[in-house]
């Protein structure tokens, strides 16, 4: 079961069925193919049944609409060109129906001048990616399920199947003009509001190109019932207990501002439970259901206006908007989809709050989000850029998230509004454009100096990876002074371009669908039969070299991550009284301070406070150990794409399949697998690594929140007077109980090493294994012909630039075999690598 068949049935009502239908296996393609007969089986109660075959009828109507209108746009061919389009077609050697079948394929298969129409960037790779999965889908359905080879061989060509999508986090408090940036980079002028509608900071925001239909659309979710429930008595009770407050502190004005959005001034009089009848979401069936509510129209304009109710509030509550409704409060994400955006193809913009929320699935959401993001955007007005604390205290707060506890590989600061200039009314046009690019010139240079003195950031990044832009919108749009390439917008675009180049991807597949290929040939072919026992030993024995190596890599590596955080337990223990002692006195006293501890107990340790810094006792608690290890953690995980984990041993493992080749010729075909197989279990393994690391580095912070949660529990129970006292004392006390809690977070941290080098080991070894066993020692001979269909996807494979070369260097490959020799004598080779 993928992720479009479990969002569907909760869009239409039936997620009580989504074990069913993932213990049967309904993926998105069966879910569009299936009868009566098995819907009646999948769902046997008839109520939710007519529900879904009606979402299901019209979801088919709506796919074959869309596909109509993306026919209808692309480039009209004259008669004889509609032949080349039979002439990539494979051949029909094999069978007398192949050929009927092959050319039921021709639609999706497109003509050289439907691809010179197209101008995008990167399209004619598209293209030969759509080539070669239409052939693959065609080999895929001639394989049979009867024998062990044609089902490993149907689960390789599913598991080709990639969409990488990359995010681009921006940061940025409001007026800081994101909206304006994000509307020019997209060419999109009235796409997200700004001027006198305020962002609402608690909403994300993600923007990606609409694949599937010529519409604007935005997909909202919604947080459930039970968290609004849960929010509105926990503002009710703040509100009632603080009567006094002063109505300027944040915390005050957010719930005020909350509660009057979506309710108005009704509720002062009601209480939380009235307040959550559905008369007050009858606009919005969708949050009461549990459901994303889907707009779509016909332009931006109109979806902007659509949204506002969902992303923004007025903040000119007068005449015209007495009972209007703002529903962002019940919001969690919004994501808008943008027709013809190639851009965005493969990117997503994320406009993201500076801090999470302390709901705590947006939180959730939030903290995956950031952690997921390869760029981060901070996005500031001009003015002060360097010295202006808000933007350096988003990009401080997120840092150990973004960097060694994300996949960050780029920070862009970017300075808006950079075409105003103060008394320019006084100067001529030159005058005016030279002071501009020196006053850029200078913001730059400021901010690189600041970006030079942060070391809590520095810990994360390197100076490579900090580029400062100094951008103006309103400039780029209509030209008065600057250039194009002089307000920086043409780079952003520039660099969202590159990273949506999902050329890697395309070279993975096809490589990936032509080693397939090989082996299935190769298979059918027959001819080895007197090598198969040599080959395989020389298999056997690269792999061990390669994973004896790969084993001393990493047992060094977590010996320095032992050595490392011993420091840090040291450290910890020397240092936590006086941490707890700044943190729970502060300089502060009253009735301020009790509020704010009282948040921070209430939820777990933290507390974030609108418009300002967040607080996080357990980060500080848990500070020594992370310090100790960020320099190690950067070196050994680097999120450079270019640099491999573990000082690069993974990107290099090779079963020297070249080296074979050229000893063994008539092997040629398997050995072309194997060497594709190499490829994509080094990709799968680096995806697994950089999920993995981030669980590796938040777990010592994890564990303390685990400790102190006792804590925090007990001393919120406490009221009335000497509250503050109480609350203090009960964390001091249990922190001084639980010290040993900075050797159990160190533990839990080089277990989740251990576990990741066996996981590592283990899937290179039963992979490989599995792959080059039914390579050499499997009957292929009720295998199709598909020497057509290899020959077609190595002419696409040769067709695309940059794909790996075919000599790999042995540099080396002798010395490891001391090393191999001895890791094989302690019994981890085999399936025993854990």
């Amino acid at each position: 079961m993928d992720d479009f068949v479990r969002n569907k049935l909760a869009e239409w009502g039936l997620s009580e069925w989504v074990e069913k239908f993932k213990d049967e296996q309904i993926d998105a393609e069966s879910l569009r193919v299936l009868d009566d007969r098995e819907i009646d089986n999948l769902i046997p109660k008839a109520g939710p049944r007519v529900k879904f075959k009606k979402n299901l009828k019209l979801l088919k109507e709506e796919e074959n609409s869309n596909r109509e209108t993306v026919n209808s746009v692309q480039c009209e061919q004259e008669h004889e060109e509609a032949a080349d389009v039979v002439q990539v077609l494979p051949s029909t050697s094999d069978t007398g129906k192949r050929k009927s079948d092959l050319q039921s394929d021709a639609s999706r298969l497109q003509s050289p001048a439907k691809r010179q129409c197209q101008s995008m960037p990167g399209f004619e790779e598209s293209i030969i990616l759509s080539d070669v999965k239409s052939i693959m889908t065609f080999v895929h359905a001639r394989l049979n399920d009867q024998d062990k080879l044609s089902a490993f061989l149907k689960k390789k060509i599913s598991d080709l199947e990639t969409d990488k999508r990359e995010l681009v986090g921006v940061f940025g408090k409001t007026g800081a003009g994101k909206s304006s940036l994000i509307n020019a980079i997209i060419k999109e002028k009235n796409l997200l509001p700004s001027g006198s509608i305020n962002a609402c900071t608690s909403v994300m925001i993600k923007l990606e190109a609409n694949t599937r239909s010529t519409k604007y659309e935005a997909e909202i979710e919604f947080i459930t019932k039970e968290e609004w429930k849960d929010e509105l008595w926990s503002f009710c009770q703040f509100l009632d207990n603080n009567e006094d407050q002063d109505k300027k502190d944040d915390d005050y004005r957010d719930a005020v501002e909350k509660l009057t959005a979506l309710y108005g001034e009704e509720w002062k009089e009601k209480s939380s439970e009235n307040l959550m009848e559905n008369k007050y979401f009858k606009e919005i069936p969708e949050f009461l259901q549990s459901r994303r509510k889907i707009l779509r129209c016909e332009s931006a304009n109109e979806l902007s206006a659509k949204c506002v109710k969902y992303t923004r509030s007025d903040s000119k509550q007068g005449e015209g908007n007495e009972g209007k409704k703002w529903f962002w409060p019940l919001v969690k994400c919004v994501t808008v989809r943008v027709p013809n955006k190639s851009l965005l193809q493969h990117v997503t913009l994320v406009d993201l709050p500076g801090n999470g929320d302390c709901n705590k699935s947006r939180d959730q959401m939030w903290k995956g989000i950031v952690g997921d993001c390869s760029t981060v955007w901070i996005v500031t007005d001009i003015n002060r850029a360097a010295s202006e604390k808000a933007p350096w205290e988003i990009l401080e707060s997120v840092s150990s998230l973004i960097g060694n506890g994300g996949e960050c590989q780029q920070i862009h600061f970017i300075c808006t509004k950079s075409d105003l200039l103060d008394d320019s009314d006084d100067f001529s046009r030159a005058h005016i454009h030279d002071g501009i690019v020196m006053r850029n010139l200078q913001a730059k240079d400021g901010v690189r100096k600041e970006f030079n003195m942060r070391s809590k950031i520095n810990k994360h990044f390197t100076d490579d990876s900090f580029k400062v832009f100094t951008v103006s919108s309103k400039e780029f749009l209509k030209g008065k002074h600057l250039s194009p390439e002089e307000t920086e917008i043409p780079k952003l675009q520039g660099f969202l371009q590159d990273l949506n180049d999902c050329h890697s991807e395309i070279v993975n597949y096809v490589s990936g669908a032509y080693g397939i290929l090989a082996l299935i040939q190769g298979a059918n072919s027959g001819g080895v039969d007197d090598k198969k026992g040599e080959v395989c030993s020389e298999l056997e024995r690269h792999m061990i070299l390669q994973l004896a190596n790969i084993n001393k890599e990493m047992e060094e590596t977590i010996t320095a991550f032992e050595k490392c955080l011993n420091d840090g337990v040291e450290k910890s223990k020397r240092s936590y009284g006086e941490k707890l002692k700044n943190f729970l006195y502060h300089g502060k006293k009253g009735g301020g301070f009790c509020r704010v501890l009282k948040c921070v107990v209430e939820n777990g340790g933290v507390h974030k406070p609108k418009n300002k810094t967040l607080i996080n006792l357990n980060m500080k608690l848990a500070s020594c150990l992370t310090d100790s290890i960020d320099e190690e953690f950067r070196k050994t995980f680097p999120n450079d794409s270019e640099c491999g984990a573990f000082n690069g041993v993974i990107k290099t493992f090779s079963l020297n399949t070249d080296s074979l080749i050229e000893k063994y010729k008539n092997t040629e075909l398997q050995l072309r697998f194997l060497k594709t197989e190499e490829e994509k279990i080094k990709a799968k393994l680096n995806r697994m690594i950089r999920e993995q690391k981030k669980k590796v580095y938040s777990s010592l912070t994890e564990t303390i929140v685990n400790i102190m949660e006792e804590g925090y529990k007990k001393a919120a129970e406490f009221r009335g007077e000497g509250q503050l006292y109480n609350m203090r004392e009960t964390i001091k006390n249990h922190v001084h109980s639980k010290k040993d809690m900075f050797e159990q977070a160190k533990n839990t941290m080089l277990e989740k090493l251990r576990s990741l080098r066996r996981d590592i080991l283990e899937i290179l070894e039963t992979t490989m294994k599995e792959s080059f066993e039914l390579s050499f020692k499997t009957d292929g001979s009720s295998l199709p012909d598909v020497s057509t269909e290899l020959d077609m996807v190595k002419k696409r494979y040769d067709e695309l630039p940059g794909t790996p070369d075919d000599e790999v260097s042995l540099t080396g490959f002798a010395d490891q075999v001391e090393t191999a020799e001895a890791w094989t004598q302690t019994g981890l080779t085999r399936g025993s690598a854990v």
